[in-house]
């Protein structure tokens, strides 16, 4: 098979022309990060582990560092990764002082006989892993303390639609032996209730693998994801033989539909067909495939670039 890797930096809608070229130099690492791990032998959970931790790493996104505030202004982060060969999984969500939730989700999966581990269980499991703590304050970032100031001003408590930053991080990957993974990770909502948790951790919604079908990373509107599970019903329409587009459009305009809920996905089917698709204003997202890196954020604005 030839390796593919997709990545996803989260749903948005008003990017400053700044933020947006940082975003999507960021989008661009991460994607080439995983392809290299693809290209070096590396397997597709090495890759989406690779790629989501590098965006972790990256405060441009709501992930790891760049996480937003809960209503105490605190970080609670959520992740999750599945291996489509014999579809096990690990997940994180309400972890606290971790600099990279997905690398504690592939522990979960590797390490112990779960599939999902929460808040002080996750910490302590952390700690017995050797995982060190980081201070909170480190990754706070100054925009997200302004940012749950300006929320507060604006709406209050959140207690329901929308919320306008939809961010999320995530990659797909098919690797050169037909295994596929993916892996996602987010900061939630601004302003969320304490111990909120999203769709990003819970397999079925946030994401999916499975070697006979595809896999999937979405973004979005967690409360929206979760109720009509939007990761297993794209891989559903799959198995009804639809192209990779086609599952991706029917999946989201569901919810939409159904919900009024907005996000996207990232896909690659088992075939390695891939497709990036969105109903939020914006995402950020690459690809790399063949030795080509596919780039963009906002519709119809796709790069295409060889890579060294």
């Amino acid at each position: 098979m030839n390796p593919v890797v997709v990545v996803h930096g989260g749903g948005a809608s008003s990017i400053s022309k700044d933020r947006k070229e940082r975003m999507r130099q960021g989008i661009v690492r991460a994607a080439t990060v995983g392809y290299c791990i693809l290209k070096g032998g590396g397997s597709a959970v090495d890759a989406v582990e690779g790629a989501v931790a590098e965006l972790e790493n990256d405060p441009e996104f709501n992930a790891g560092c760049g996480s937003v505030l809960n209503v105490n202004g605190d970080i609670e982060m959520d992740a999750s990764i599945m291996d489509g060969k014999d579809l096990s999984t690990g997940a994180v969500s309400a972890v606290r002082c971790i600099a990279n939730p997905v690398k504690l989700a592939r522990l979960v999966m590797d390490k112990t006989p779960h599939c999902f581990l929460t808040n002080q269980g996750a910490a302590k499991f952390a700690a017995d892993m050797g995982i060190p703590e980081v201070p909170v304050e480190q990754l706070i970032t100054e925009r997200n303390r302004k940012h749950l100031e300006k929320e507060k001003a604006e709406k209050g408590a959140q207690k329901s639609g929308c919320p306008e930053n939809l961010g999320t991080v995530g990659a797909v990957a098919l690797d050169c032996k037909g295994n596929l993974a993916y892996a996602t990770s987010t900061g939630g909502i601004v302003n969320k209730m304490i111990g909120r948790v999203g769709d990003s951790p819970c397999v079925g919604s946030g994401g999916y693998a499975d070697n006979n079908i595809g896999a999937v990373s979405t973004t979005g509107h967690g409360e929206s994801i979760l109720k009509v599970n939007l990761a297993r019903l794209t891989l559903f329409h799959i198995e009804q033989g639809k192209t990779a587009e086609e599952a991706a459009n029917l999946s989201l305009n569901y919810m939409k539909s159904r919900v009024k809920g907005l996000g996207g996905l990232i896909l690659i089917s088992k075939t390695g067909d891939w497709v990036a698709k969105w109903t939020s204003t914006s995402m950020p997202w690459a690809a790399a495939k063949e030795g080509k890196l596919h780039a963009g954020i906002d519709l119809n604005d796709t790069t295409i670039t060889e890579l060294p």
